[in-house]
């Protein structure tokens, strides 16, 4: 599926290989790569061109229908994954003006998961374990059942405290994939 929408999307943005490398910071051999349906991009990586082709993660990850009743088998989802974190693409929605990408997350002990920032809000929900996240300097400390929103346009990390932790992510973007409305429907919680 990301070979062939990170095609589209280029083409559709009248974009080269080598402009969506400059974007993108992602070698020029790598894309290509991608594009032809080689090699295993990491979290980082499809994070990278979701920002240099302005668009939300989830255009490159789905092929976008709209059934009434949509059933999702985790063991045929593409993972993507990072030194610290997995995810799956559970499903996307279009509402209005607003794009929702929702992802099984599993954060793995012993690494920090670190995003530089992107367009839209972050909604992170703990089903298990205890994971710090947030910024760095001042992390939010979430256990089961507790839940947290934050502008994800900032500097921001995933970490576990003691084992694995299980979580849902839930990515808020604009549908138009420009800057994100920092108003936000949800208040974000202060750390104790």
């Amino acid at each position: 599926m990301l070979a062939a929408n990170l095609r589209a999307l280029r083409e559709r943005a009248g974009l080269s290989l080598s402009e969506v490398a400059r974007r993108s910071g992602i070698a020029k051999g790598t894309l290509s790569q991608l594009e032809s349906g080689a090699g295993n991009p990491t979290i980082e990586t499809v994070f990278s061109l979701s920002n240099a082709l302005s668009v939300p993660v989830s255009s490159l990850l789905t092929e976008r229908l709209d059934p009434e009743v949509v059933l999702v088998r985790s063991r045929g989802l593409e993972v993507l994954s990072s030194n610290a974190v997995d995810l799956r693409m559970l499903r996307r929605m279009d509402l209005t003006e607003t794009v929702f990408e929702l992802y099984d997350q599993r954060v793995r002990p012993g690494e920090v998961q670190r995003s530089e920032g992107h367009p839209g809000r972050e909604h992170v929900v703990v089903t298990s374990g205890v994971l710090r996240v947030g910024p760095p300097d001042s992390p939010f400390e979430l256990e089961a059942g507790d839940y947290v929103c934050f502008p994800a346009r900032q500097p921001h990390i995933y970490e576990t405290v003691g084992g694995p932790v299980v979580s849902v992510l839930l990515l808020e973007y604009p549908a138009d994939a420009g800057p994100p409305a920092l108003g936000g429907s949800c208040a974000t919680p202060q750390p104790e």
